[in-house]
């Protein structure tokens, strides 16, 4: 049962855009079919379909009631009504190193060189209840820390525990194996996002091309994104290679793969490729916040190719990037704060060639997306 805590006000949002736009046709996985073991077969077979080509899918009926996920957009709404100064105050020492959990302001990447405008996002992470991490906050989220401690346990139980069951049906792997990697009491990166995308005028807009982000590729596991009516996501299709917006779809979680999975599968799981897009007209005029969360393997998980499934014996995926080169296959822990540290630099102009392609570890170059 949810953790009895006050009041936080009701979160409204904004009307969905108006405008035509060219979405993107996703699977949907239902968990209520999970019940049954031909039910959990047919939502393995639709996971990985979604994996290999779409990279995102929408997940139902997840046991999460929508009143719980308005409560933290709320706290995140709350959250970035604080003044800046207070919210500097928990900025992470040694954020320039990879360090992320805590608050990152806005303006840290050049978005447009000619204008010079920067980056208006702002992030606030909190890391996972597993006793390896300080959680010292503002009061506003210190005073509703159980409430936000059962939501991220929650999604662990019923999101991503049963993600990983049908990973491994669909790799003929017992269902259990990536939950071995994935064990929330272990040491891992997790942690849940209050994510603030402050809006720019139509004529900055144009400057910037639109593009408030340029693709890229998240480094865990799963993301999951929670749903909020101001379109901006877009994904670049796998087969297609065609850029699509994401809609928002009532009672659904987002999710998309990452770049470890894709590691452990030997590129059989593709780590999606996403961007954000400045908003149709419509919802230009307003801010964007998001509430997600990120999923790691444990620390000390070596990010080698698995070589029990058979599905990856059978189709050859038996290598990634890292074994192929002959490089050191890196630990989670150590793939997670090398790509973090390249994530935070600082002053960088996001279209730069040499950063969009930088090296992240020997054996692995990052990619220039669009």
């Amino acid at each position: 049962m949810p953790v009895p805590i006050p009041e936080l006000g009701s979160y409204n949002f904004v009307p969905e855009t108006k405008e035509n736009l060219d979405w993107a046709n996703l699977i949907t996985l239902d968990f209520r079919l999970l019940d049954t073991s031909e039910g959990k077969k047919q939502l393995a077979e639709s996971l990985i379909k979604a994996v290999r080509e779409d990279g995102f899918f929408y997940v139902k009926n997840f046991n999460i009631s929508q009143e719980r996920v308005n409560r933290q957009f709320s706290l995140g709404k709350r959250f970035y009504e604080l003044p800046l100064e207070e919210k500097l105050k928990y900025v992470p020492e040694g954020l320039e190193d990879g360090q992320y959990n805590g608050y990152v302001p806005a303006g840290r990447r050049i978005l447009e060189p000619v204008s010079g405008l920067r980056d208006r996002t702002e992030v606030y992470n909190i890391p996972k209840f597993d006793g390896y991490f300080k959680h010292e906050h503002p009061a506003i989220v210190q005073e509703h820390l159980a409430e936000i401690e059962e939501f991220s346990r929650s999604l662990h139980t019923e999101v991503l525990t049963p993600l990983h069951i049908l990973l491994a049906i669909a790799l003929e792997l017992p269902e259990d194996y990536f939950l071995r990697t994935h064990g929330y009491s272990r040491k891992s990166e997790d942690h849940l996002r209050y994510m603030k995308y402050s809006k720019f005028t139509p004529e900055e807009n144009i400057k910037l091309g639109k593009i408030w982000g340029r693709g890229h590729t998240d480094l865990g596991s799963f993301t999951l994104l929670f749903r909020q009516p101001v379109a901006a996501l877009q994904i670049k299709n796998h087969k297609t290679g065609e850029w699509k917006w994401v809609k928002p779809q009532d009672g659904t979680l987002t999710v998309n793969s990452c770049d470890a999975l894709s590691f452990l599968t030997g590129g059989y799981v593709k780590s999606t490729i996403h961007r954000v897009a400045a908003p149709p007209l419509d919802q230009q005029h307003v801010d964007r916040l998001g509430l997600l969360y990120f999923q790691r393997p444990n620390n000390d998980v070596k990010l080698a190719t698995v070589q029990d499934s058979p599905v990856l014996q059978r189709e050859g995926f038996t290598q990634n990037e890292f074994e192929r080169s002959d490089n050191p296959v890196p630990t989670m822990e150590e793939w997670t704060f090398a790509k973090q540290k390249w994530q935070r630099t600082k002053n960088v102009v996001q279209t730069d060639p040499k950063f969009e392609t930088a090296q992240i570890l020997p054996g692995w170059n990052e990619k220039a997306y669009g």
